[in-house]
């Protein structure tokens, strides 16, 4: 197996897929990407199924060195990535040579990052997942954030069908989720009802949707603490049931805390509500001192919204398909791109 060969590790880079999903009612943390839409389509720029591993960084990005050829794409956060001292776009598949250098830099916007590698990152499953789940020191490379020095498994890959059109442009970012999110202050995140909604006073319902929050610096893949008004209530501790991703809890001092990917698998204080899945994306790339205002809204909305995002996704991943007849395209689409051509053209015009 070749190597991708760690020189700068950034700030908690960690291996990351979707999750293990379906080892939570065991009491492991379900973990994977905090921003999973970035995560799904860095992966579809470089023709990677969804849940393939990447590399997630947070604020600051890895610097390293490819020992064999690929493709690559950066989503997530505004970096500012360069390719052997040249700056290279994010949102687009990016051809690598053996030997190249690879440095992200520090964001200038955004919070996570996302580098996927055409073919993934090969280190063994565990549970079902290639997901780092630091805490307990599990998945991804030995169970921890990279370090220099290390070589991570990747496999050569010399072609991608229609590499050159793998890009987004910013109408479908805008479509996707508006770059421009990550800039407002305060942010808007939508939420519903959480289980314990009814529990809370109605002038505790009122003071979540009507205050700004700030993000502090006691945020990590756990969970998000936010700083505002605290509420009230005079709830005890419930007793213990699952948590989601997106679930926000209300400690015994009032104030919020937003549950992400490597979340307790069970918790003991009430939820007042969870975000809308298409919106834990935004909340997940504030920095700190980002103010922040939840927005009451509906199931139909939460389920519209999300599948919006799908179908945005659905919809660029036959783009690139149809794409892979126009040059430039890969050598292995070639003698494709000639047939098709005798076909449409007809024979005699051959």
């Amino acid at each position: 197996m070749h190597n991708l060969s760690v020189i700068q590790p950034g700030l908690q880079t960690t291996i990351q897929d979707l999750g293990r999903v379906s080892h939570q009612i065991d009491g492991f943390p379900v973990s994977g990407s905090m921003d999973q839409a970035s995560h799904r389509l860095a992966n579809l720029l470089v023709s990677n199924r969804g849940q393939t591993a990447c590399l997630e960084f947070a604020l600051t990005g890895p610097t390293l060195v490819f020992r064999v050829a690929t493709f690559i794409a950066i989503t997530g956060g505004q970096f500012s990535p360069t390719l052997n001292g040249k700056p290279i776009p994010e949102n687009e598949a990016i051809r690598i040579h053996e030997n190249d250098e690879l440095a992200i830099g520090s964001a200038n916007a955004g919070r996570y990052g996302y580098l996927a590698i055409k073919g993934g990152i090969q280190v063994p499953e565990v549970m079902a997942s290639r997901s780092t789940t630091l805490r307990i020191g599990i998945g991804g490379f030995n169970g921890r954030a990279l370090q220099a020095g290390d070589q991570l498994p990747i496999s050569p890959q010399e072609t991608l069908q229609s590499f050159g059109h793998r890009r987004v442009n910013q109408a479908f970012l805008e479509s996707f989720r508006d770059p421009q999110a990550m800039l407002q202050n305060p942010l808007v995140i939508r939420i519903l009802k959480g289980p314990q909604w009814s529990l809370f006073s109605k002038s505790d319902q009122r003071l979540l949707q009507h205050q700004q929050y700030q993000l502090t610096f006691e945020a990590d893949r756990m969970g998000y603490r936010l700083a505002g008004k605290p509420l009230t209530t005079n709830l005890k501790s419930l007793l213990s049931e699952a948590t989601v991703f997106g679930g926000i809890q209300i400690t015994s001092n009032g104030q919020p805390i937003v549950l992400l990917a490597d979340r307790q698998t069970t918790g003991g204080y009430p939820v007042i509500a969870t975000i809308l899945t298409a919106d834990i994306g935004k909340i997940v790339q504030c920095q700190n001192h980002q103010l922040i205002q939840f927005q009451l809204t509906n199931l139909k909305t939460a389920e519209d919204e999300l599948q919006k995002q799908t179908e945005l996704l659905q919809r660029l991943k036959a783009e690139f398909i149809e794409q892979r007849y126009q040059a430039p395209i890969g050598i292995n689409r070639s003698a494709a791109q000639r047939i098709r051509g005798l076909f449409e053209g007809g024979f005699s015009k051959g």
